[in-house]
């Protein structure tokens, strides 16, 4: 807290390093008490201008309220991500989404990897999930945003996945059919996710880019990769599109409250590596298998799997790693995930062995196929494993 204990204008500097000659215009008893952006140091500049608009507000609070007689907006201070993770309004009911409702909900990350990947995105800006298949990168991407946002609000969360045909015009900006046969232009979902985000300066938004190395993402972002960057989130980094929108406008600046969390398949041999200059903006988080005892008790508790087979499967499926860690045409990157061995609806008792059968015929047996597509002997042989004595 901080307080306001008069205004007035400085008439005179003696240049003694000690006082200043004051015109006192107003006195407040007792003193006004502000909260939350505060300042230890005697002088403090407040010129909002020099700040990009998330941030302008901050100072035009404090502005409005020692010399307009304004009152201090306590909820839109608590929306701030900072002071939002430490207060709640008073007599409000916590409804904040947090790293603990992601464990809560199936995640068998730990809560304190998780923070560091909330950590990650929070500085960055960026993110990126890869893994092997079955690893939770799209599960794990939409709630890590809404642990970012605060709140389980899917309004400031948008998602797209990137595809060989999705182009710059579907994803930034271009033209677009409209109803009387002409053509108009029109924001893809990542530029209306800007402009959500700037007119929302004080609420953080999200968006979550599946498969981000099936499409060509320099293409796709186009001159809007350079403003990923953390440091050129600011409108004086504001560039021309090539495609003015309906008011002439062809200006964009990508604000500080606006997040990108991507997920990339390392195991798909079809698609290309992302290219450095996307690399060098982005963090990227490495998701592995987690067949651990969270998963066992996930999958007994919630799922219904039988608990005296819930370690045999768990067995198998380690085996069928290691092979496949041991394999130098796979490695790492081809693991099979806990996806597959975890049911999405709970189990009716006594048909865990015919589930697993069927996960093995239809999901892990199909993909060893497409691992091993120059060895199907191997590949019959990794399945026949996993289901023997079964």
């Amino acid at each position: 807290m901080m307080w306001i204990k008069a205004t007035g204008t400085i008439t005179d500097n003696p240049d003694d390093g000690n006082r200043v000659a004051v015109q006192w215009d107003q006195i407040f008893d007792p003193p006004r008490e502000w909260r939350f952006y505060t300042h230890m140091p005697t002088l403090w500049k407040l010129d909002p201008e020099k700040y990009a608009p998330e941030r302008r507000w901050l100072q035009e609070a404090l502005i409005a309220f020692t010399f307009d007689g304004a009152e201090q907006d306590i909820p839109r201070f608590l929306r701030w991500p900072h002071w939002r993770d430490i207060y709640q309004p008073p007599g409000a009911t916590p409804a904040l989404y947090t790293t603990q409702n992601i464990v809560d909900e199936g995640c068998f990350l730990d809560e304190a990897h998780l923070q560091r990947l909330l950590t990650r995105l929070r500085d960055k800006k960026n993110l990126i999930l890869q893994g092997p298949p079955g690893t939770g990168k799209s599960w794990l991407a939409k709630r890590l945003a809404f642990a970012l946002i605060g709140e389980k609000d899917s309004e400031k969360v948008s998602a797209v996945q990137f595809h060989p045909s999705l182009s710059y015009e579907d994803f930034v900006r271009g033209f677009r059919p409209a109803g009387d046969g002409a053509l108009k232009v029109v924001d893809g979902v990542f530029l209306t996710a800007v402009r959500q985000a700037q007119d929302a300066q004080e609420s953080q938004f999200v968006v979550v880019i599946e498969e981000i190395n099936r499409g060509n993402p320099a293409q796709i972002f186009g001159e809007l990769l350079t403003l990923l960057e953390t440091d050129k989130r600011t409108p004086e980094e504001e560039i021309e599109l090539p495609y003015a929108d309906e008011n002439g406008d062809r200006g964009v600046y990508l604000p500080d409250n606006l997040y990108v969390i991507g997920t990339m398949n390392l195991a798909d041999r079809s698609l290309a590596m992302v290219d450095f200059a996307l690399r060098r903006r982005f963090a990227f988080a490495s998701l592995e298998p987690q067949i651990n005892a969270r998963w066992r008790e996930w999958v007994v508790k919630e799922r219904g799997v039988d608990d005296a087979l819930a370690d045999d499967v768990a067995a198998r499926i380690h085996d069928l790693n290691d092979q496949i860690r041991a394999d130098r045409n796979l490695g790492q990157h081809f693991c099979v995930g806990h996806s597959f061995v975890t049911p999405a609806e709970a189990l009716a008792s006594g048909t865990t062995r015919e589930w697993f059968r069927n996960v093995v015929e239809t999901e892990v047996g199909p993909l060893l196929q497409e691992y091993w597509f120059d060895d199907p002997k191997t590949a019959d042989a990794a399945a026949h494993e996993l289901v023997k004595n079964w």
